[in-house]
């Protein structure tokens, strides 16, 4: 399976590539990111979609150490503290019987010899992201994660694909609430516009 790798030029801030590198983009721009930036390592298209497909809902959990292996391989060690998984659902996570983005982090910090702090939780239960617009989509993650306890200083989120930053921004304002003062964010794939 060929994975399109994503290089720059990127957006400085959410990471989305375009023809030229910026500081901000047409989808960051003007929106109060709890983060200071964004790397996916993949673009988010059908041989994508295919993969995370089969290691989400087909139950192929090695493939998480696949994905950490293409981070890895595309985007640098980031400075930070601790790698804080993206908490899932927990419906979804008991019919997978595991967490994509937990799974990630946990082969990332492997390869990058960084620490996993599992300390997001969601406050509730959410209506699907599929399908629903960057405003729905926002709408429907706010205010829905929580940290468990204190977070270090710099602290980066990880997640399985970056679709519209919703997600990894409210686990971003959950860290920050509870110490952060600089989050990054890490994805395996990126959905582009």
């Amino acid at each position: 399976m060929s994975l399109t790798r994503l290089g720059p030029p990127v957006c400085e801030r959410c990471g989305s590539p375009g023809p030229w590198p910026v500081r901000q983009c047409a989808e960051c721009a003007g929106r109060r990111l709890a983060f200071v930036s964004a790397r996916a390592a993949i673009l988010y298209d059908a041989q994508a979609r295919a993969f995370v497909r089969a290691w989400k809902e087909g139950g192929r959990r090695r493939l998480a150490r696949d994905a950490a292996a293409v981070v890895a391989e595309v985007i640098s060690p980031v400075a930070a503290a601790a790698l804080v998984p993206v908490p899932g659902d927990p419906e979804r996570a008991w019919q997978r019987g595991d967490v994509p983005a937990r799974a990630l982090a946990r082969e990332i910090a492997a390869i990058w010899g960084c620490p996993v702090l599992d300390v997001l939780a969601r406050t509730r239960t959410l209506r699907r992201q599929r399908g629903l617009s960057l405003d729905e989509r926002r709408r429907n993650v706010r205010g829905s994660v929580l940290a468990r306890a204190d977070v270090p200083h710099e602290v980066c989120v990880v997640d399985d694909v970056y679709t519209s930053g919703a997600t990894v921004d409210a686990c971003a304002r959950a860290c920050r609430s509870a110490g952060a003062g600089v989050v990054s964010v890490v994805t395996f794939a990126r959905a582009v516009r």
